[in-house]
């Protein structure tokens, strides 16, 4: 299920395998998936099957074309603010918040790349991929999917799941706050996690952890490909702001642009997974899992732009591979196919959705120390 989801072309990439190959397990062997719902997979099969059909998986040139060319436009609009109209703090706070949206949106655009979601050919994906994760961004696309495709295959599961790797700073879900209570674990006042959490995630992830992150991945793995690309970045950005804020200037407004961009994109990311079930690995099904995971936020023009679509995160866990402008055209029949197996199919409204990461945070807390104290 999971090697379906992520590759287009099924026979290309089973080329790659065969020298994985270590043996068969022989027919008495115990089998991890016995326990799925064949009845599920089924039914999720031809859903999948289904909307091949339709052409859910073939995006929309324009679409695609538009949503970068404005980005360009921010980029180019925020520039032509401060170079005509002086560096003065408010033209300054005007052009760190086009800045930011337009960071913030390129983050949502090389996220359908690095899922093969635009073009037919995987290559081309992948080029633009780095082009606008690289030279848009200062990133790199090995870092990002080395990351965000163990994400997809066990979300929310622990030591799988990336993503919810908070190296000891917070406990998530119901099972980790008891487990590090009871061990007398304390590497901070869990308790209070939902207060730090304003002081510590949002504003500091992108611009401390993931550029840190990044640079010493692509250094210590020689990814010389993605660190040339990155380097695009940077040079673009510094020939066009040092001589309108002298290089300590331009590294204060990055950095700012870098804060403002973290901001959106926790408070994003966060809201569709930190408050839905986080436990260990149970070995069910796709759909199961993933709608376990995940959760939805409610259809709008600008919940769709401002969270890059991923207010359908529901749909695009289990078509990580379809254009994000067809979410909304298969989500009545997800919706359907959860209701008929019992499965919850969870759509929240933005403000709720961000209300349930403190709530979710502050629950969690409340475990640990009931355990740590009592347990």
């Amino acid at each position: 299920e999971v090697f379906a989801a992520f590759h287009p072309d099924q026979k290309f990439v089973q080329k790659f395998l065969k020298p994985l190959l270590i043996g068969e397990l022989v027919a008495t062997e115990p089998n991890q998936d016995a326990n799925k719902n064949a009845e599920i997979i089924q039914d999720f099969d031809h859903l999948r099957e289904q909307t091949e059909n339709r052409g859910l998986f073939q995006a929309q040139p324009l679409f695609f074309c538009l949503h970068l060319s404005h980005i360009l436009v921010l980029e180019a609009v925020a520039w032509l603010m401060v170079s005509y109209w002086g560096t003065s703090w408010t033209m300054t706070l005007l052009c760190s918040v086009l800045l930011a949206t337009a960071q913030s949106q390129a983050g949502w655009l090389q996220h359908d790349f690095g899922h093969l979601s635009v073009f037919k050919k995987s290559k081309w994906n992948h080029l633009v991929h780095k082009f606008i994760i690289g030279h848009l961004k200062g990133a790199s696309a090995n870092w990002w999917n080395h990351r965000h495709f163990q994400h997809h295959a066990k979300p929310n599961i622990f030591k799988k799941d990336p993503d919810i790797n908070m190296m000891d700073i917070f406990v998530l879900g119901n099972t980790q706050p008891v487990e590090y209570g009871i061990k007398k674990i304390k590497h901070y006042p869990y308790n209070y996690q939902h207060q730090y959490f304003f002081l510590v995630a949002p504003p500091l992830l992108i611009p401390v952890f993931y550029n840190y992150n990044i640079m010493k991945t692509m250094i210590t793995r020689r990814d010389w490909v993605d660190l040339a690309w990155a380097s695009t970045y940077y040079i673009r950005y510094f020939y066009y702001y040092v001589p309108l804020y002298g290089v300590f200037g331009s590294l204060a407004l990055m950095m700012f642009v870098r804060f403002l961009e973290s901001h959106w994109f926790v408070w994003v990311t966060q809201m569709s997974h930190l408050p839905m079930e986080i436990d260990h690995e149970r070995r069910q099904d796709w759909l199961t899992m993933q709608l376990q995971a995940t959760c939805n936020i409610e259809q709008s023009f600008f919940n769709d732009w401002f969270s890059g679509h991923l207010n359908f995160q529901i749909e695009h866990h289990l078509f990580p591979r379809m254009p994000r402008h067809n979410y909304q055209l298969v989500a009545p029949q997800v919706r359907q196919l959860c209701e008929k197996h019992g499965i919850p199919y969870e759509t929240k409204t933005l403000w709720r959705g961000m209300v349930d990461v403190f709530r979710s945070l502050k629950t969690s807390g409340e475990l640990w120390l009931d355990a740590y104290l009592h347990k």
